[in-house]
């Protein structure tokens, strides 16, 4: 039997399911008090979070966690995975656009944009002693996980779960399956048409596998007089503007869809789902503006329809 849990967190709604014994099952319980101190460490929107006190460390070794030193070192790796695409080092970007705090927060529609020019990436400069798990900061570089963060947590729980059986996680979109059911089967997961709110563009049929949406549908606010959104573009240090409104990705893990499905998202339509053509493991689809849907020649291996 699958049995569920569903809770809001790192803004979002989070859905676990495990299929398992009743006995069992109660290991779901504990999957909240899990992403509660995985945002106490990785939040920029908590005040006294673990991320925000290594930002304010001007630049002083400062010793962190297992949870942030592991979401710090992957994000460093997609940054260089992304060709500097999708990269921590978005911050100040993300405030000078208007997001300098929880989305539901964001309420006053005209806000001017302040200057701010993105420049040379500074994390070469980042300085990491994994002895101690010591991290230190180039002065003046503060850094956002964002999405990323909350693809690693999603990851995390569904590993967690694995150990009493087939176990799905869906942390806003961000999806890691850990395997077939128990009897083989495929989990039916439903990919939301951006158009429609709740309503289902594709079901996918999924084993083993991360799938990752990123999108400007939702999280946009309006500023400078024209919308902005949350997927910075680090060559612009602005909302990217791109003819993909949404960008649905899947990776061998969810961590590495989330990466993909942004920089898909920032690259546009063409250059996007060529780049995803040329990795053999990756394949998406994305959805335009006019509500065309294009994808790559391997998602339709994915479609419930198909199996």
């Amino acid at each position: 039997m699958i049995y569920k849990v569903e809770f809001p967190a790192m803004g979002s709604q989070i859905l676990a399911a495990l299929e398992t014994g009743e006995e069992q099952s109660a290991i779901l319980k504990r999957v909240p008090g899990w992403f509660d101190r995985w945002e106490n460490s990785l939040s920029r929107f908590r005040p006294e979070s673990e991320l925000n006190r290594l930002n304010a460390s001007s630049g002083n070794p400062f010793q962190v966690s297992r949870t942030l030193w592991d979401v710090l070192n992957l994000s460093l790796c997609e940054a260089k995975d992304s060709g500097g695409i999708v990269t921590p080092e978005v911050l100040e970007s993300m405030e000078a656009i208007g997001y300098d705090r929880d989305f539901d927060l964001i309420s006053s529609p005209g806000s001017p944009l302040r200057d701010f020019e993105f420049g040379i990436s500074r994390l070469d400069g980042i300085l990491l002693y994994p002895s101690t798990r010591t991290v230190s900061l180039p002065p003046g570089l503060r850094l956002d996980f964002g999405g990323f963060g909350k693809g690693w947590a999603a990851h995390q729980a569904m590993r967690r779960l694995s150990k009493f059986g087939p176990a799905l996680v869906d942390a806003g979109g961000d999806i890691a399956v850990s395997g077939p059911l128990s009897d083989g089967g495929t989990w039916p997961v439903g990919v939301e048409g951006p158009f429609e709110r709740g309503v289902a563009k594709q079901l996918l049929a999924l084993t083993k596998i991360g799938v990752a949406t990123s999108g400007r549908d939702h999280r946009r606010w309006m500023a400078g007089g024209r919308w902005q959104h949350h997927i910075i573009d680090p060559r612009t240090g602005r909302s990217a503007v791109t003819d993909i409104l949404t960008a649905t990705i899947l990776a061998p893990d969810v961590i590495e869809a989330e990466m993909s499905a942004k920089t898909v998202f920032i690259q546009g339509s063409r250059a996007g789902l060529q780049w995803l053509e040329d990795r053999p493991h990756l394949s998406g689809m994305v959805v335009l503006e006019d509500g065309q849907q294009l994808s790559t020649s391997r998602f339709s291996n994915y479609l419930w329809s198909s199996k």
